[in-house]
């Protein structure tokens, strides 16, 4: 199976178009099942036992705050 490359990609969307994305992502994780997502072109399986936390920065007058989820590949 070739390598794949690493990536590290930040795609913005509108609000309608993320709060969706977030709700399939919740509906998924409440049903305990794998979720599937498209992310700038490449299709991402993500397992029901992915681990989950929320990531806050601060920079300045600048607040962040990242949903993660990380899990390894088959």
């Amino acid at each position: 199976m070739p390598k794949r490359p690493e990536r590290d990609i930040e795609k913005g969307y509108p609000r309608k178009e993320f709060a969706a994305k977030l709700r399939r992502l919740a509906d998924a994780i409440e049903a305990g099942k794998a979720f599937t997502i498209q992310v700038a072109g490449e299709r991402l399986r993500i397992p029901a036992d992915a681990l989950f936390n929320i990531e806050h920065e601060r920079e300045g007058k600048v607040d962040e705050i990242e949903f993660q989820l990380r899990w390894k590949r088959e």
